[in-house]
């Protein structure tokens, strides 16, 4: 039996685990606002907001309905479009239709949706981040500028929010109906158990993988759902080493004071990774065992010398793998059976490492990569003394640069060695003509890519001009 709120009604359903959020809410449930669109989390036609219980008070952010398997769903508030509906038009709802922000209208819930949960977050609106919240929809009518100024209307609607109480002060403002402020104690009475590790089972984290690859295969079963394991969550620096928890999503990583601490340029690689909706679903966990070859979150902690800690479920026993060597094959892992990743973890770096990601799609941000790569290095003076680089899209896994990594230590930073590494980079990479592009397309992106790690971090030390005579 899961159990939820949708909307404002207590929700008991048998329904199976692995099928989707989105088929319930249209087909069982009949609440046909959430459209469908791509099913591939694209398109955020399907946009709902997910609601979890945190000491004593709900949390909300934007999923995309078309990737949560409907077990992901229990304990939780699943909001539609229908659920945030008052008498009249509320604030988001009237500056969409102010400033002309609808055309065919298909695609409208699911941005109304987005900007209503950017109203709900407790910390102060600003207009960027209002845009930023509706960067999973797409609209192929309006050309987007009349919704980016609906969304700059609302944020300004909202310096007064009271951030000790976003949701009653919002109820209060209409922008939500009243039902809110009884939903915490509501869900108290549903809040579920942890499920048993125990059991030959499909795993899934968010499902922002899966459920794109093989979603009829799974529909129909009960899989063993990762997403809201507290023992699989956090993020924390442990004994020399920070330790990722396999179900921390990637918007846990992005904003994390720990990792922010380490790498302050780090939001803005992830705006580089997915949309709001996706990030707040896709886990570390399930993008390593994911294994694509263009992972974003596998080259980024490539490039952090990071370890994989896994449990066995059958035996109880764990073992750690480091993340370089723990891909042999194209979906080839070194996993036994029974096995499920429960962190990832990395040296706390010093002041004098350094880290960059970069990425080239068909769109600039929240793209599927066509090749992306990340370095991490380590100075002393002018002296390198480690470096860690990875590359995405160029082999049949995600691919650690070993002999160039190994190259770069104990060398000075200068163009003679970058030149020679750059050299040695071309023997270690393989890539293949597909559909994101051909071989040499490849090749060219990644030694691009391995030049602009050294124009980001190091400006002051060498000019675009003379690192581009290297190509």
């Amino acid at each position: 039996m899961i159990s939820f709120i949708l909307n404002g009604q207590i929700i008991r359903t048998e329904e199976k685990p692995g099928s989707t959020l989105l088929d319930y809410i249209r087909y069982r449930a009949h609440l046909t606002g959430t459209k469908i669109g791509c099913r591939e989390g694209d398109c955020g036609a399907c946009t709902v907001l997910e609601g979890k219980l945190t000491d004593g008070r709900i949390e909300y952010r934007s999923i995309v309905s078309c990737l949560t398997p409907l077990g992901n769903a229990a304990g939780k508030h699943i909001v539609t479009i229908e659920g945030i509906n008052i008498a009249g038009l509320n604030p988001a709802q009237q500056a969409i239709t102010q400033h002309a922000g609808t055309q065919c209208g298909f695609c409208t819930p699911g941005f109304v949706v987005a900007l209503t949960g950017h109203t709900m977050q407790q910390q102060p609106s600003e207009p960027w981040a209002a845009i930023e919240s509706m960067g999973g929809n797409i609209c192929r009518c309006t050309g987007y500028k009349s919704i980016e100024r609906a969304a700059i209307t609302v944020s300004n609607m909202l310096k007064t929010k009271n951030p000790d109480n976003p949701i009653g002060w919002l109820v209060g403002q209409g922008f939500l109906p009243a039902y809110f402020t009884s939903v915490p104690e509501r869900l108290k009475t549903l809040i579920k158990g942890t499920e048993s590790l125990q059991g030959e089972k499909t795993v899934i984290g968010g499902g922002t993988d899966l459920l794109v690859q093989k979603p009829d295969d799974i529909a129909d079963t009960e899989p063993l759902l990762l997403f809201d394991r507290k023992d699989l969550k956090g993020i924390r620096d442990e004994n020399g080493y920070c330790v990722v928890g396999s179900a921390a999503t990637a918007q846990d990583i992005m904003q994390s004071a720990l990792m922010r601490s380490y790498f302050p340029r780090l939001k803005s690689f992830f705006f580089l990774v997915s949309s709001e909706p996706i990030r707040n679903m896709g886990t570390i966990g399930g993008n390593i065992g994911n294994a694509s070859p263009i992972a974003d979150l596998v080259i980024l902690f490539l490039a952090l010398n990071a370890t994989v800690h896994l449990q066995n479920t059958r035996t109880g026993g764990h073992r750690s793998v480091a993340l370089r060597k723990f891909f042999f094959g194209y979906k080839k892992l070194d996993k036994h059976p029974g096995e499920i990743i429960v962190s990832i973890s990395f040296p706390v770096p010093d002041k004098n490492t350094h880290l960059n990601f970069e990425k080239i799609s068909k769109r600039i941000t929240l793209d599927i990569a066509s090749v992306n790569s990340a370095m991490g290095i380590r100075l002393q003076g002018d002296t390198i003394r480690n470096a860690h680089l990875s590359l995405g899209g160029v082999a049949p896994v995600p691919l650690y640069l070993e002999k160039t990594s190994s190259f770069l230590a104990g060398r000075k930073l200068e163009l003679d060695t970058i030149r020679d590494a750059y050299g040695l980079l071309a023997e270690e990479i393989s890539p293949i003509s597909d559909i994101r592009g051909s071989k040499e397309y490849k090749t060219l992106l990644a030694r691009q890519l391995f030049i602009a790690h050294f124009t980001e971090l190091f400006p002051k030390k060498f000019c675009n001009r003379e690192l581009l005579k290297i190509l």
